[in-house]
């Protein structure tokens, strides 16, 4: 399912413009040492952190978008580094708990 699809399906708000991959999996965490080693390209990162660290992370193993939990939201330098690497950037009410149910309600596990 493409990142726009699931964008729309579960009302998320979009803080930049990106590549609409196809999605392939999701992943939770806060942590840039488990960014960096444990979703698969193509993932929905889950996260509560909103620095460039994350952006960095996230780049390198090529993630489909990030939803910011609990309507957190990044400073514009890092909407715009997201940007700049195709990263699409969103984010949700939702905790990250209740964020990740609803992925997998339609389908995205």
């Amino acid at each position: 399912m493409k990142v726009s699809v699931i964008a729309e399906k579960l009302s998320l708000k979009a803080l930049n413009e990106f590549i609409d991959k196809e999605v392939e999996g999701v992943y939770i965490s806060d942590m840039v040492s488990d960014i960096i080693t444990g979703p698969k390209a193509n993932s929905i990162l889950i996260t509560l952190q909103t620095n460039k660290s994350i952006i960095a992370a996230a780049n390198l193993v090529d993630v489909a978008a990030i939803v910011f939990a609990r309507n957190k939201k990044p400073e514009d330098d890092v909407i715009k580094l997201a940007a700049k690497a195709g990263i699409g950037l969103f984010f949700t009410e939702l905790d990250t708990w209740s964020f990740a149910m609803n992925l997998a309600e339609i389908g995205i596990k």
